[in-house]
């Protein structure tokens, strides 16, 4: 049942609005009795909330629905990091720093991440992205998770 737990699933926002909460823990969810952890989408970034050295907040429509996302930047400040070295740090900080500047309104953005549960809704907390610059892939993207769910997700 767990199989695709700690696999970066691609989803269409269609699928992944009907995603239901996994009770025992706030970072899996259910698609169809398959519980997941992790996802991958596609689509343009049409809204963008930054709050400097704290987050990212963007949407991302694949033309199926919006998806929000979460990145986070207080790496220096977070419990969570202060744990490790703080030249891994500064890395994942700068890392997360570049992601940010990437993503711009009406860009076709790929994000990976963790599927978290902030206040009863479904995000994503972003680990990736990658901007696309070939429209292309949109369309890819959609074939992918098509055949994915068929062979896969659904089974």
């Amino acid at each position: 049942m767990d199989s695709l737990r700690n696999t970066h699933v691609k989803l269409l926002a269609f699928d992944f609005l009907n995603l239901r909460p996994y009770a025992g823990d706030q970072n899996s969810c259910f698609r169809k009795g398959k519980r997941l952890s992790r996802a991958e989408t596609l689509g343009i970034v049409v809204t963008r909330e930054f709050k400097s050295n704290k987050f990212l907040k963007f949407t991302i429509d694949d033309g199926t629905g919006c998806i929000t996302c979460i990145l986070w930047l207080n790496h220096f400040n977070s419990p969570y990091f202060s744990r490790r070295n703080p030249s891994d740090v500064r890395q994942i900080a700068q890392v997360a720093t570049n992601f940010a500047s990437d993503v711009q309104l009406g860009v076709l953005a790929r994000v990976r991440g963790r599927l978290t549960n902030y206040r009863g809704a479904i995000q994503i907390t972003v680990s990736d992205v990658v901007v696309e610059r070939d429209p292309n892939m949109q369309i890819l993207h959609w074939l992918d998770c098509i055949a994915l769910a068929r062979k896969c997700y659904d089974k």
